[in-house]
């Protein structure tokens, strides 16, 4: 069964369509994430520098939280061009988060702008990104559905819904 948001890409999307996924972020993600991409900044380690930040824990990176993004990217076929993050408020491991994605813009080229927000499950805004990129055209979409009658066998979220 197609992934809703890869199906709704195939028929093609509309500004103001909107997409959300939800996540809990481990400290074990967040060490992963560390070793890939050398960010080894004391406020994601230890306990004595964020309580000098004046944190009230070990929080996750900030680019592993706006990744979130991807999830929806990947669905549609999106090409990125552009992503501007603003991170507003630490999200601490075990936090689980909600990416609420909303297509602002669509040009007939398929160049496309989107808005990201980020919140906590207290409903709290942690964080926002700008999105630039462009939309599968419509011999990309034939091929999308071609993948998706395949099984789309590369999609690890082929037959998982958004929301949850």
């Amino acid at each position: 069964m197609a992934n809703p948001i890869r199906k709704m890409a195939i028929e093609g999307l509309s500004e103001g369509d909107t997409f959300s996924c939800e996540r809990v972020f481990t400290k074990a993600e967040t060490l992963a994430f560390g070793d890939m991409t050398h960010d080894y900044n004391p406020v994601h380690y230890d306990e004595r520098w964020i309580e000098a930040k004046g944190f009230t824990g070990l929080i996750c990176h900030g680019l592993l939280v706006g990744s979130m993004v991807c999830e929806f990217g990947g669905q549609v076929g999106w090409l990125a061009s552009g992503m501007n993050f603003k991170f507003i408020k630490p999200v601490y491991f075990g936090e689980r988060v909600r990416c609420d994605v909303t297509i602002t813009r669509i040009a007939e080229s398929g160049r496309a702008e989107a808005e990201a927000l980020l919140t906590n499950q207290q409903g709290e805004q942690v964080g926002f990104v700008h999105l630039t990129g462009r939309l599968p055209r419509a011999s990309e979409r034939a091929l999308l559905a071609r993948m998706v009658d395949e099984g789309d066998p590369d999609n690890g979220l082929a037959g998982e819904g958004y929301g949850g």
